[in-house]
């Protein structure tokens, strides 16, 4: 269409491979070792600043940019897999990697704000210029009978008043309302737009929903930016996962404060009326709506190199803070900005350190890893696993293992990747689920019909690819063994990454895919 291709001259030209910063690069370089003579071609490009989010029609689990914060966060529980958008940035994109960029994505725009702190409000009956921040006498001197009853007392609590929601529709409380009325039956916070947050965030307007609670983009007046806010169901469960997620946060983001490990970065959090709120820099589209304005036919090798060392530095970076992420999928991969390649991973909201893991069941289904379906401890390998999956499917254009249940999600597995080894059988407490006593895997016809039967398929063809050295880094990340799976180390040390000059490498023509576009991406953690 002339629209998509209107938008596609925007993209540029990529040939180099890309890497965000330059501590970025040390940490790749040691992990070369004696191959270094064979390592990548690293470009010392300053890391651009990231403070534009696209916005996210919804979120399907955990992206503050989960569309949340997946961005700005996807909802881990949701049962439809939605887009997300955020936004940091670097490398163009150019149509050769990407054949089509996003038609009418009018948030990717900054929308105008000004850039004034002085605001037109009636004082005393008459219309002055006021400046801002006020303090809290001060506010309710002169704006008393634009705040609720509420409002009255609960501002006396704050400091300095930087915005309250002039003109917006405020919400009637009432002590006999769930939390006085902010609340709805579910325990998700009220979103009244043009409303404020904590007297110094503006909602503009809504960036997504999931099982967590809500993603807003917000405009800080005090600091004069956009910024997507991610604010949490008020329930005990809840909070004490977002209390986890801001603990992950505080320690990657203390440990980077050159924003170099791809991380995003949260600005602040902080409790208002019993919600936990989560304000972090506003991104891009994540890699999910990017496959989708490409028509779902995949990326070119070059690109996929590119977001294959970026989130091989953050998981090593997590990895050597105890972090484990617990969610990685598209949606909780942002792009920084919209035309450039460098990206940001997302939603900490499943997070754990490996010393404290809280939950069992977690993953979204498509990327989940073998040890949480079959109920063996897990560790830092199942965010490897989560990675083979999302390279492949970056590549194919579709999921890899689009199971519909949890059993049809394993079945996926052994039909690929073949029989489990028999050690795991010891520590699984869910063996008896999926297999027989002899060991004989449980076959089930999934709702088409169709069964899928152990070793009846090979990794490469599945994947489409005829680079052995791409379909061998997959297959390392898909090994049923966590303890022999590979590392993200190991990874920045693959072949497949060290010799990217080994091949011209363009951009594959898009095909009639043979799967289905409109394939069923029940992403639920809660469902089986």
């Amino acid at each position: 269409m002339d629209f998509t291709k209107a938008k596609a001259k925007r993209l540029q030209a990529l040939d180099k491979a890309y890497l965000p910063t330059p501590r970025a690069k040390r940490l790749v370089l040691r992990s070369h070792l004696t191959k270094s003579s064979r390592a990548m071609k690293l470009s010392p490009k300053p890391q651009p600043s990231f403070k534009l989010l696209q916005q996210q029609p919804s979120l399907s689990h955990t992206t503050l940019l989960d569309q949340g914060y997946s961005s700005a966060l996807n909802s881990p529980t949701s049962k439809s897999r939605k887009p997300q958008m955020t936004a940091s940035a670097s490398t163009s994109l150019n149509q050769s990697e990407v054949s089509k960029s996003p038609s009418s994505h009018s948030l990717l725009q900054s929308p105008s704000r000004p850039g004034t702190q002085a605001f037109a409000f009636p004082a005393f009956g008459s219309v002055g210029e006021v400046e801002f921040p006020l303090t809290a006498g001060q506010a309710l001197k002169r704006f008393g009978k634009e705040l609720s009853m509420y409002e009255q007392g609960e501002i006396l609590e704050y400091k300095q008043i930087y915005y309250f929601g002039k003109g917006a529709k405020k919400v009637t409380t009432l002590p006999s309302l769930p939390n006085y009325g902010y609340d709805d039956d579910r325990a998700d916070y009220h979103i009244v737009l043009s409303d404020h947050l904590a007297y110094r965030y503006e909602v503009v307007d809504i960036l997504g929903k999931g099982s967590f609670g809500v993603v807003i983009r917000c405009f800080d007046h005090k600091e004069k930016e956009q910024l997507a806010v991610k604010i949490i169901r008020n329930k005990r469960k809840f909070h004490q996962q977002g209390r986890v997620e801001i603990k992950a946060l505080e320690v990657l983001r203390n440990g980077d404060p050159g924003d170099e490990m791809g991380i995003v970065r949260m600005r602040s959090s902080f409790l208002f009326r019993s919600h936990i709120c989560l304000a972090f820099e506003l991104l891009s589209m994540n890699l999910y709506e990017l496959l989708k304005v490409n028509g779902y036919n995949g990326f070119s090798p070059t690109l996929i190199r590119r977001f294959a060392v970026q989130l091989l530095v953050a998981l090593l970076y997590s990895q050597r803070n105890g972090i484990i992420h617990c969610d990685l999928k598209p949606e909780n991969i942002l792009l920084a900005t919209p035309n450039k390649s460098a990206i940001k991973l997302i939603d900490f909201g499943s997070s754990c350190f490996q010393n404290s893991r809280i939950y069992t069941y977690i993953q979204s289904r498509f990327y989940r890893a073998p040890e949480i379906i079959l109920g063996i401890p897990y560790t830092f390998a199942i965010d490897m696993w989560s990675l083979g999956c999302i390279l492949a499917e970056l590549y194919r254009g579709y999921p890899l293992f689009p199971g519909e249940s949890e059993m049809e999600q394993l079945q996926y597995m052994l039909e690929t990747l073949g029989l489990p080894p028999k050690h795991m059988q010891k520590n699984s407490g869910r063996w008896e689920h999926f297999f027989e006593q002899d060991g004989t895997p449980k076959l089930v016809a999934n709702s088409k019909g169709e069964v899928h039967l152990p070793g009846s398929k090979r990794l490469d063809r599945l994947v489409g690819s005829k680079d052995g050295s791409f379909v061998q880094f997959v297959e390392r990340c898909l090994d049923w063994d966590p303890k022999t799976r590979m590392t993200p180390e190991e990874g920045l040390r693959h072949d497949w990454l060290l010799e990217m000059g080994r091949t011209a490498i363009g951009f594959r023509e898009p095909q009639q895919s043979k799967h289905p576009i409109r394939i069923r991406r029940n992403l639920s953690k809660a469902s089986p």
